[in-house]
């Protein structure tokens, strides 16, 4: 396994195509702005280093024998799931960010167990090419971005309707040795810290939408890809040397449109061509898989939230007011039901076809559609408690002037024990959480991350199994009997 200092110069070394604010960036190890998203990816090879999180960290590699990071793993037994849903937390309380491993761990799982289905119905062989290509995807311990949303373009036609083709990616040629493919693939978390990019369909495929059933995996600076990065609330303050004003100064999520602009792929990496039959289970075993993840992740940083919030109440005074008490039992209510949802889901996976676990796909649907709700209400509590200086505080650089900064050392001063710059870190650190880069990784994201609530619903209604439920009411009511 790498540890977090080889992660971080292994990305240095790589040649990404890269622009922000409309100019071209080399590397994100030593970009001010992008740097603390790379740190909590760094963060998994470091917790993974520790023995004291072994368990939770590391596994042993069904494929090679050997030990590795459980973010490279195929999960073997419903174990696995509940120490992977325990890592997430482990890491969202280490970094109060996306650590953007996830997706690239869901997508293995996802990918592993359709392929095989897949080879036993049409006799294709991607099932052994994905083996092959997990095996190195383990032995260098690699950060693989799962790619599966398409900009989409009109939501009411299918693939091969819209007015532009490119909106869906697709395979625009054939080849005897590979396939050459066009399109973006946007929302992209954690591609500027990725070694490889693992690209899905983003929905099931109907047979005149062959070209768009492809799924493939390339390195993230391959020829033809680019990635133009997403713009975040208050980022640029990472431009000003200010570590009080950004809140969480050394942990962060990043989010890119990623283009492929005519990729070729060789065959022993594509995993998909074609077979739109198997499109739909790849996306849902998928969307299953990570929507558990909310389950463990956005628990994490809620834990971290919840502690601001606390401190908070401290620095101002009122952590003894009954409301206050009583807000923070809420907050921590729904948290652990966040949780709750993620480890039952766990507790209930079964064994695929191919060997590896899957989770039960009605309770992670439960876990994500809670995950659209509870965090907003978390946020909302924590704002109250916080109070209106989490917005309204004034820069480091006036709180470091020798003019007025003894004015606002002296007027924003909550109890009289507690100095005034570490109520201020704490207030800035609720706003990074709430509304700053930190709230892409678990405010917005815990809405439309992983599909929109909708998609919850759906499957929500498909597996809820209301005629069973109506059976057993009507033998409750003795229907149909004398």
């Amino acid at each position: 396994m790498m540890t977090g200092d080889q992660y971080v110069e292994s990305i240095r070394k790589m040649k990404l195509r890269m622009y922000m604010f409309g100019e071209k960036i080399t590397t994100a190890a030593d970009d001010p702005i992008l740097r603390p998203s790379l740190n909590s990816v760094k963060a998994t090879y470091d917790l993974a280093s520790c023995p004291e999180h072994a368990d939770l960290m590391t596994a042993t590699s069904s494929i090679t024998g050997k030990k590795i990071n459980r973010f490279c793993h195929i999960h073997q037994s419903a174990d696995d799931l509940i120490k992977k849903v325990k890592m997430q937390r482990l890491c969202g309380q280490t970094t109060a960010a996306c650590f953007q491993r996830c997706v690239g761990m869901d997508a293995f799982n996802a990918v592993f167990s359709t392929t095989f289905e897949c080879d036993k119905k049409h006799g294709t062989g991607y099932h052994g090419r994905f083996v092959k290509y997990m095996r190195k995807v383990q032995e260098e311990d690699l950060v693989v971005d799962g790619a599966m949303t398409d900009p989409k373009g009109d939501r009411g036609l299918s693939p091969s309707r819209q007015a532009d083709p490119d909106l869906y990616l697709h395979v625009v040629e054939r080849r005897p040795d590979g396939i050459l493919v066009r399109g973006a693939k946007a929302h992209q978390t954690g591609i500027s810290n990725s070694h490889e990019v693992l690209v899905m369909p983003t929905v099931a495929m109907r047979p005149d939408d062959k070209e768009y059933a492809v799924c493939f995996a390339v390195p993230a600076d391959a020829e033809g890809v680019f990635m133009i990065i997403g713009r975040q609330s208050c980022d640029t303050r990472k431009l000003e040397g200010s570590r009080l004003d950004v809140g969480n100064c050394a942990y962060g999520g990043m989010e890119a449109l990623v283009i492929f602009d005519n990729v070729f792929v060789p065959n022993e990496r594509v995993f998909m061509d074609g077979e739109t039959d198997f499109s739909g289970m790849l996306v849902e075993r998928f969307a299953g898989y990570h929507r558990q993840s909310y389950g463990g992740c956005k628990v994490g940083v809620g834990d971290v939230l919840i502690g601001a919030a606390a401190l908070a109440a401290d620095c101002n005074g009122a952590a003894k007011a009954s409301h206050i008490k009583d807000k923070l039992i809420e907050m921590t209510h729904l948290n652990e039901t966040l949780y709750s949802c993620g480890i039952a889901c766990s507790c209930e996976g079964r064994k695929t076809e191919s060997g590896n676990y899957q989770i039960d796909l009605l309770l992670a649907n439960v876990c994500k559609q809670n995950v659209t709700r509870f965090p907003y209400e978390i946020t909302r509590l924590a704002e109250d408690i916080a109070g209106g200086l989490m917005v309204t505080a004034p820069s480091e650089k006036d709180f470091r002037h020798p003019e007025i900064g003894p004015y606002i050392d002296k007027y924003l001063r909550g109890v009289a024990a507690v100095p005034t710059e570490d109520r201020l870190k704490v207030m800035r650190l609720v706003e990074n959480l709430t509304l700053g880069t930190s709230a892409v990784g678990y405010r917005t994201e815990s809405m439309h991350g992983a599909g929109s609530p909708q998609a919850q619903r759906i499957v929500i209604a498909r597996e809820g199994n209301i005629e069973q439920k109506k059976e057993l009411a009507k033998r409750i009511a003795r229907i149909g009997q004398k």
